[in-house]
């Protein structure tokens, strides 16, 4: 395999993608923090580390006009019972259940003020 293919295992079997090298220049704190990711067993290596962030990115950047991502940060008590619901098959996945959650509030939120301009 050169520098610029990669395997690929799919539905349909190994193939070869197209890549390319780039190499870039990071603080060595940033350089830790990936590391530390390895270290956890969140990624296999630091360069499977950067591909998730470059790729969480540019997801982001190129989102259609009608969807607008938002991060939001949760403490991890509310992550652990997201996760949960995952399991138990109320979601397909954290994020699925995060948008039911904001859908279910804001229906209540817009059912609350239709029903005050009612009376």
């Amino acid at each position: 395999m050169s520098d610029e293919t990669a395997h690929i295992v799919g539905r349909s079997g190994p193939r070869m993608v197209e890549s390319e090298r780039v190499t870039i220049r990071l603080p060595n704190e940033r350089i830790q923090a990936l590391q530390a990711l390895v270290d956890q067993g969140k990624f296999s290596t630091i360069s499977d580390t950067i591909r998730a962030a470059i790729d969480k990115f540019v997801e982001g950047e190129f989102t259609p006009e009608y969807i607008e991502k938002i991060t939001v940060e949760l403490p991890k008590g509310n992550v652990v019972n997201l996760k949960q619901l995952v399991q138990e098959g109320d979601s397909v996945s954290v994020d699925d259940a995060i948008r039911n959650a904001v859908r279910e509030y804001i229906r209540k939120r817009v059912s609350k003020a239709m029903q005050e301009l009612e009376r």
